[in-house]
């Protein structure tokens, strides 16, 4: 779930040569200070621990049963709880969230845990189909290596919310985390590792994007990636030559439609936790906020009351709602987009600067006036912005939804009307929430359509999608 920064990685983070081999320094961005230098692995490097994950998996993995593997997920959702804080610190300090959110994505994580160890036996057994055979059914094998390439913005969820199932199935996998997280995909092995998985079964590698192409280009079974549409098609290229199978799941600049018959005073709160949680950092973040004419003022008003009670601060500190960016330059991306559209005639109503203090930190703005034409609507947002649309009703509103490149998520706020009228089917999307704010949960899929990827992760429909659907026929 990340913005349009993926094949910029090396931008991410400090990058520096020394001698031949390519040095990676992660930076806190709370207070600019160097966390850790490590170094990037080779392309032969890349092959080698792409053999040796094959290898454990014709050896010993696919051997376990399903119920040995099911046991592990719930030992490392204990795990998880037990270094809950641990690991929590381990992101705030990594990628800039408030630790209030940090821990709140490591219980998510156990929860994913033990969601697949309950639910992943029943999703896999064979299903009997009726034919002229004798016996006929359907039945799920692992594919063999997974490769996957992961963000910053979420670094324990997005890793495994797509590895576990693939797991569970019976695949191996490596992993190349972002060079900003890299402490997070080492802490992800080591804790696999200590409650049981065998050695090799999940690898971190790692270096910058070069290495992500590297792994693409391998002998794995499956490639899939969290990140920008751009280093998605990227990734689609590498692995289509090779007729590796892939799952995108890239950018998205979702609706918050607010029609009159909505709560405004519930919306304008949830809209705030939807479009700055992670720092406004998120795919599934909403990114355009159309509301019908007859209400847009009350909701602008309301809406800018619940941004001013924002507490920008030290992300290590339970009271801060808002940290920093994960980037200084990510900024600079922020204040262009904002420019491009006050040029066009959007109004900043609140934010829209970089606070004096140290880190990398935006202040939470608003902008109202704004239109679909403009870089604050067309483009991905990747940062705490919230621009206001005014439509004159639900039609120009559901119109105004679709007019992106991008088909993730939507929400949508009404108390009757558009439940009554299924508005949810005109929404081009793979994921549309009625009265609350987009969320990822592991009983339903999660993924988008058109520049917003391929494929779904989580529930039974993201489980099956590491899996050969194999149809056995006898007579």
């Amino acid at each position: 779930m990340v913005g349009n920064h993926w094949l910029r990685m090396s931008k991410l983070i400090s990058v520096v040569n020394i001698g031949e081999a390519l040095k990676i320094q992660t930076i806190n961005p709370a207070t600019e200070q160097i966390i850790g230098e490590y170094e990037a692995i080779s392309e032969q490097q890349v092959n080698e621990e792409v053999s040796h994950s094959r290898m454990i998996y014709e050896t010993i993995w696919k051997k376990f049963d399903i119920s040995e593997r099911a046991k592990l997920l719930r030992n490392l959702s204990s795990m998880l709880l037990h270094r809950k804080m641990e690991y929590a610190t381990m992101i705030t300090n990594e990628m800039g969230k408030p630790i209030s959110e940090s821990l709140k994505e490591i219980e998510k994580c156990s929860w994913v845990c033990n969601y697949y160890a309950d639910n992943g036996k029943k999703f896999l057994e064979r299903e009997r189909i009726q034919t002229d055979a004798k016996d006929s059914y359907v039945q799920f094998d692992p594919l063999g290596v997974i490769g996957c390439i992961m963000p910053w913005n979420f670094p324990f969820w997005q890793v495994l919310r797509f590895c576990l199932p693939a797991l569970l199935a019976g695949n191996t996998v490596v992993l190349k985390h972002s060079s900003v997280c890299i402490d997070a995909g080492n802490a992800i092995q080591q804790a696999l590792e200590d409650i049981g998985f065998p050695k090799g079964v999940f690898r971190h590698i790692t270096g910058n994007y070069l290495v992500g192409e590297a792994l693409a280009k391998a002998n794995v079974d499956a490639v899939s990636i969290t990140g920008s549409t751009k280093a998605g098609i990227r990734v689609a290229e590498i692995a289509s030559k090779n007729l590796h199978k892939f799952i995108l799941e890239l950018g998205g600049s979702d609706p918050f439609i607010v029609l009159k018959d909505a709560d405004i005073e519930m919306a304008a709160k949830v809209g705030v936790s939807s479009r700055f949680l992670n720092n406004g950092q998120s795919c599934i973040a909403a990114k355009r906020f159309i509301v019908e004419q007859s209400v847009v003022e009350e909701f602008t008003k309301k809406y800018v009351e619940n941004v001013q009670a924002q507490i920008i601060g030290d992300p290590l500190d339970s009271k801060t709602t808002i940290g920093p960016l994960v980037r200084d330059d990510s900024r600079n991306v922020i204040i262009n987009q904002i420019e491009r559209s006050a040029l066009k005639g959007a109004k900043v109503l609140i934010g829209g600067d970089v606070p004096k203090r140290l880190g990398f930190y935006f202040n939470p703005t608003v902008l109202s006036n704004v239109t679909p034409d403009m870089a604050i609507s067309k483009e991905e947002v990747f940062g705490p912005v919230a621009p206001i649309l005014s439509a004159k009703d639900h039609v120009e509103a559901i119109k105004f939804a679709n007019d992106t490149e991008f088909g993730l998520g939507a929400s949508i706020w009404s108390e009757n009307f558009a439940r009554e009228n299924n508005l949810a089917k005109d929404i081009e999307a793979g994921m549309v929430f009625v009265n609350s704010m987009v969320i990822s949960d592991p009983r339903m899929p999660f993924g988008g359509i058109k520049n917003s990827g391929i494929g779904r992760e989580l529930s039974n429909y993201g489980l099956k999608e590491f899996v050969n659907i194999k149809s056995v026929i006898i007579n």
